[in-house]
């Protein structure tokens, strides 16, 4: 049976649910939403999930919503991505959705997918103050390892990176962050990996020019 996947191109947070089963060979096919547009906010998206939100999940009778859930249903149904130590991988699990993600999805957001003049600059420095803080973590953590939770890749990795593969400035550099950097690529480097306008559908240049997004 194969699951499906609700998520669009531009969602770092559906990027990891994506990502996690690509990696793992999972047998999935995405469903796009038209976020823009507003349909994660329309009755039949709410009766799918009543948070509004992507990813959202569904295999047989079964629907899960959050990232971090669907990644960690994948990893215990297929022995893939786990780790060695639980605990430890979920420790970073809850460190991207509570310090990282929750930082650089809605600074993305704001910097990229508002129109200028609506562009809120004091709620824009602040989440750049937040999202560097946590950064700085990751990087520091990464310095002499190879990946964050384990010896070999995990969910907290594909946690991690979500929103870090977009070209929309946001207030990240590669250039400045030298072991995330090289912890980017070798993510990229393992077989199946794909960026998220590839992996998934919908991406900005699917709906209007840079100019008038």
């Amino acid at each position: 049976m194969t699951a499906q996947l609700w998520c669009f191109g531009e969602s770092g947070n559906a990027y990891k649910a994506a990502l996690t089963m690509q990696l793992a060979g999972y047998d999935w096919s995405p469903v796009y939403v038209d976020f823009f547009n507003g349909e994660a906010r329309g009755a039949a998206f709410r009766a799918l999930n009543e948070m509004g939100e992507v990813p959202v999940f569904r295999e047989g009778d079964l629907t899960l919503s959050q990232s971090a859930v669907i990644q960690l249903h994948i990893a215990e149904r297929t022995g893939k991505f786990l780790g060695r130590d639980r605990n430890e991988t979920l420790r970073w699990l809850m460190f991207d959705n509570h310090k990282l993600s929750a930082q650089a999805g809605p600074l993305r957001f704001l910097m990229n997918f508002l129109p200028p003049e609506k562009r809120p600059q004091g709620g824009i420095d602040y989440l750049q103050g937040r999202v560097k803080s946590a950064y700085k973590i990751l990087d520091d953590h990464l310095a002499g390892r190879d990946w964050i939770a384990d010896d070999a890749p995990t969910i907290a990795d594909f946690a991690c990176c979500g929103y870090l593969y977009y070209p929309e400035p946001f207030g990240f550099d590669r250039k400045e962050w030298h072991h995330i950097d090289r912890w980017l690529d070798g993510i990229a480097a393992l077989p199946g990996w794909k960026h998220p306008y590839d992996l998934m559908p919908g991406n900005p240049s699917d709906r209007a020019p840079k100019e008038d997004i």
